[in-house]
């Protein structure tokens, strides 16, 4: 084998080598990549979740409100026309 075989061979297998940590480093960028979206992906549906409790919690308090409100109109209604509760 000529000095020069052996220097391409030795050349060659530096770049598989080369080609085998860059896929590798690829490869675990990729992972970590994955990994952040699924975490991200995590924590805004759980913000989601929350959001959408605390909509559900504010438009029960609303419609109690409303419903409190119709109830004293209907009240004041009936003290005025002398039809309300007489203690």
């Amino acid at each position: 084998m000529s000095s020069g075989q052996f220097n391409a061979g030795q050349a060659r297998g530096q770049a598989q080598a080369k080609t085998e940590e860059w896929v590798e480093s690829a490869k675990d960028t990729a992972s970590k990549a994955h990994d952040k979206v699924c975490e991200t992906a995590g924590q805004t549906q759980q913000q989601a979740q929350r959001s959408k409790d605390e909509n559900a919690n504010f438009l029960q308090q609303t419609g109690e409100q409303v419903v409190h409100m119709a109830q004293g109109a209907i009240d004041g209604v009936k003290n005025t026309l002398g039809m309300g509760d007489k203690k």
